[in-house]
């Protein structure tokens, strides 16, 4: 079944020339111009991966995609102008998980949309595979990757691809640290470049999502200038 791509932007020639490309390429692409139209869409028709402009009238990207987050944990690419660094630093805080910047190569979009699709397949569909799904019991976390469901004390942490694979690649050997670059090679696929403040931003959301249900919770410990690790309490 070909997979569904929600574009929304406020530039119809975007819209019209990523949705060519898209559906050569073999996806179903549904468009929209207006964040408040793709949010009512969304409910009636799911999509897989969403690219949202920034900058849009009405609802601007950001506003849509906290609407999408309170639903869904589907993959989310920004399109962001140049000028745009705070927004594209607080969309990554918010659950984004990636971003490109305007103007953009369409083969660079199609390459990412691409990298986060075959992360999510991997999660998601590795139901039966017993060789290589593997469910991480530390402590109060239980991290599963064939439902792609995480708990902290036995209640749901609603995580995004993209942070479920950074928290695997910190639980998977506690007291290890991990630095970003590791942590960026566990998350994004070889022909992705992502800096140190996308994971950064990341990790950030990932402690915030962990503390909405324990105010105490400080296991992801940053190691300053090295990196991150996953640390039970003594």
């Amino acid at each position: 079944m070909s997979k569904v791509i929600m574009l929304v932007d406020d530039d119809q020639n975007i819209l019209t020339s990523v949705s060519i490309l898209l559906e050569s390429e073999g996806f179903k692409v549904t468009t929209f111009t207006d964040g408040n139209m793709a949010l009512l869409s969304l409910d009636r028709n799911p999509c897989d991966l969403a690219v949202l402009d920034i900058k849009m009238p009405r609802m601007s990207g950001l506003e849509l995609l906290q609407n999408i987050r309170r639903k869904s944990n589907i993959p989310v690419i920004f399109l962001t102008s140049k000028d745009d660094e705070n927004d594209e630093i607080e969309g990554l805080s918010i659950g984004a998980d990636d971003y490109i910047t305007k103007p953009f190569s369409q083969n660079l979009l199609l390459g990412r949309i691409k990298a986060l699709l075959r992360r999510q397949d991997y999660i998601l569909n590795e139901t039966g595979k017993e060789s290589t799904s593997k469910t991480y019991i530390r402590g109060a976390l239980v991290l599963d990757s064939v439902r792609h469901s995480c708990l902290w004390h036995g209640k749901d942490i609603p995580i995004t691809v993209t942070e479920f694979l950074l928290l695997e690649a910190l639980v998977r050997h506690i007291g290890h640290v991990k630095s970003r670059d590791v942590l960026m090679d566990a998350a994004y696929s070889d022909d992705v470049y992502v800096d140190d403040r996308t994971i950064d931003s990341h990790i950030k959301r990932l402690r915030k999502k962990f503390r909405v249900v324990d105010n105490e919770f400080d296991s992801i410990q940053t190691l300053y200038g090295v990196g991150y690790k996953w640390n039970e309490p003594e």
